[in-house]
């Protein structure tokens, strides 16, 4: 009955109600590669359109709302805002920069009609712009570049300008798209020009061109009610919160209307509030209108993709669509000799209620059960996007394992198909050879490379998503921290073979106890210690990198055995090597497949997938004898 009910839910608009631009409201989005100051500037734009007091104590990147973007100085999910230039009200949508994060972009491009594309003004455009860019240009948006960071003193703003004409042609934009305004902008300063060296001291040029060249929302605010829930949002006063914007029709408070999810309708749902977006805050109201972009709560059970309509006749929008996700990693319960030392949240039941949370607001993300119910598959983006979310669960309490990213293959046509990337590398000219050389070795295939003559170097690779697994680490090693690397998702291709991944081995502790200094300078010459002296560790453990291949077991609380026959202060002059220590990113780079990282709120620790080394000795000969 339900089901039939949803087939007569036509997605047409009533043709009785003729819809029209509402010239009070300008919906936009701000799009960019990564660090290229799309916060700086919505922060700009906040301060000098009065969102702020006088003498209010205004933090920098305000939007970035997260502990983890602020550590990071990056955006990791799309946030909104509201400001009032005149009469006209702008929302602004401010959009992560990282591929790993398409999905915020491809939601929040759903609710503007026009964007401004940020471009660097020396690094011009990079892979995440062109993703980003191309987003926009499918869905027919109108385009405002602004070129940013026009006080950097090796800013190219002609060459940059150039770049970004060169590449609307590349993805084949229309006429219109082509025509684009430019503003040129200092972020920082809150300083926007039409034409360079212009005497302007505020951003009222990028105001002006908001209002001139991007239309009003085309609406009808007699039509049927039609709210698709794009972000959700969580109150512990209020509960659920949806964020969307309103297409059509108008919502008031102590009205029914119907809930259209993926497989049923519900009816008669009511709002416990309203609200539209002034600044950074929600404020109450009692009515909203179509064009808007508003949230409500009190419905419970609403999932991304919904749609709010009339209660009697509901006309659901399409639902939301992001590209599939590529990478895929095993979550499981912890179960270390040193589990529930540190965490609250430890069960099967504690990870399953965290992840499917997760999937509610991230619609990028999927979990998977597994065929044991202590371990979940969760599939994304990429391995920033699992790193965010394994760092984020960590501070809330959570405990748990995750093993080695693995990437998605699909099968067409009996061939299998794996994801592939461009990787867009800036590297000092003299690391040309060894980069080349690690990535050839990873199927990777040169594509582009030009020398510009300033002792740097730009080179194109198409290579697997699996080639690039733990190959940041390398990279940034390989170049001292010199060079830059891009990636960009370009489709799927036949899979390869083989790609041999990390050609060292392991170091891993024995048995149960502290390391120790003594141990420690004996292991100066088998390879780097990630474990400082005094800490626990137990057997199967992995407490640092081999310097050749294959793992060692190694006992890393041997003691000195004292006797009465030594010269005193003969251990002062014993110099240790520090331990390398790993961010999260680079453990869950580091580990081989048979390997995990276990995560808990105060450490970040390595095990072998099997702790017993009898067993894992006897795994490693059968594996042997079958491959012969």
């Amino acid at each position: 009955m339900e089901k039939e009910k949803i087939a007569q839910c036509t997605l047409r608009l009533d043709t009785k109600y003729k819809n029209m631009r509402k010239n009070n409201f300008r919906n936009i989005a701000i799009i960019a590669h990564v660090d290229h100051g799309k916060t700086t500037l919505v922060n700009g734009m906040l301060k000098q359109s009065g969102a702020f007091k006088e003498h209010q104590a205004v933090e920098d990147r305000i939007m970035d709302s997260m502990d983890l973007e602020k550590e990071r100085g990056i955006t990791i999910t799309a946030k909104n805002t509201a400001i009032f230039y005149k009469d006209k009200k702008i929302n602004i949508l401010d959009t992560p920069g990282h591929a790993d994060f398409g999905g915020e972009v491809e939601r929040s491009l759903n609710l503007v009609d026009g964007a401004l594309l940020l471009v660097d003004a020396s690094e011009g455009p990079l892979p995440q712009t062109r993703f980003v860019l191309k987003k926009a240009l499918e869905k027919s948006l109108p385009i405002i570049v602004v070129i940013n960071k026009i006080d950097r003193p090796d800013a190219r703003i002609d060459e940059v300008i150039n770049e970004v004409y060169d590449l609307f042609i590349d993805l084949d934009a229309s006429d219109d798209q082509i025509e684009f305004p430019i503003i040129y902008t200092d972020a920082k300063s809150g300083i926007a020009h039409y034409e360079l060296h212009s005497d302007s001291t505020n951003l009222t040029p990028l105001f002006e061109s908001i209002i001139s060249k991007i239309s009003g929302p085309d609406v009808s605010d007699d039509g049927v009610p039609q709210f698709l829930i794009t972000s959700l949002d969580y109150d512990s006063y209020v509960g659920q919160i949806a964020v969307g914007r309103l297409n059509n029709g108008t919502l008031s408070l102590n009205q029914n209307y119907a809930l259209c999810m993926k497989d049923e309708i519900r009816d008669n749902q009511k709002f416990s509030a309203l609200y539209t977006f002034k600044g950074l805050n929600k404020i109450a109201v009692d009515q909203v209108e179509s064009g808007d972009i508003i949230a409500f709560s009190g419905i419970e059970n609403i999932n991304i993709g919904d749609t709010v309509s009339d209660n009697e006749k509901p006309e659901p929008l399409p639902r939301i669509e992001v590209d599939e996700p590529t990478v895929s990693m095993l979550f499981y319960v912890n179960d270390s000799p040193f589990a529930g030392q540190d965490g609250k949240y430890l069960t099967s039941r504690h990870l399953s209620e965290r992840l499917n949370k997760e999937i509610l607001s991230n619609v990028s993300l999927q979990v998977i059960p597994t065929n044991r119910p202590d371990i979940f598959e969760v599939r994304g983006r990429g391995e920033l996007q699992m790193a965010i979310l394994i760092e984020t669960m960590r501070r809330e309490g959570f405990e748990f394992m995750v093993s080695k990213p693995k990437v998605i293959t699909k099968e067409k046509d009996g061939k299998v198909l794996e994801p592939m990337e461009k990787v867009f590398l800036d590297v000092p000219e003299d690391k040309v050879g060894v980069l080349t050389e690690k990535l050839s070795s990873r199927k990777g295939k040169m594509t582009n490379l030009q020398n510009h003559g300033s002792g740097r170097v730009n080179m194109e690779f198409l290579i697997p998503s699996r080639g690039l697994i733990g190959f940041r680490s390398q990279f940034m090693t390989d170049t001292q921290g010199a060079g830059i690397m891009n990636t960009l998702f370009e489709g799927y291709h036949p899979w390869y073979g083989s790609i041999p991944q990390r050609i060292s081995g392991a170091l891993v502790a024995d048995r149960n106890g502290k390391v120790t200094t003594y141990a420690c300078v004996g292991m100066a010459d088998r390879g780097e210690l990630f474990t400082p002296v005094g800490t626990e560790v137990y057997d199967g453990m992995i407490i640092g990198e081999r310097n050749r291949e294959g793992d060692l077991n190694v006992n890393i609380c041997r003691e000195k055995k004292l006797t009465n026959m030594r010269a005193a202060g003969s251990d002062n002059t014993v110099t240790l090597r520090p331990p390398k220590r790993l961010s999260l990113d680079q453990y869950v780079e580091f580990i081989a497949e048979d390997e995990l990282v276990e995560v808990t709120p105060e450490n970040i620790r390595l095990r072998k997938m099997e702790l017993d080394q009898n067993k894992r000795a006897s795994m490693k000969r059968k594996e042997k004898y079958s491959n012969e």
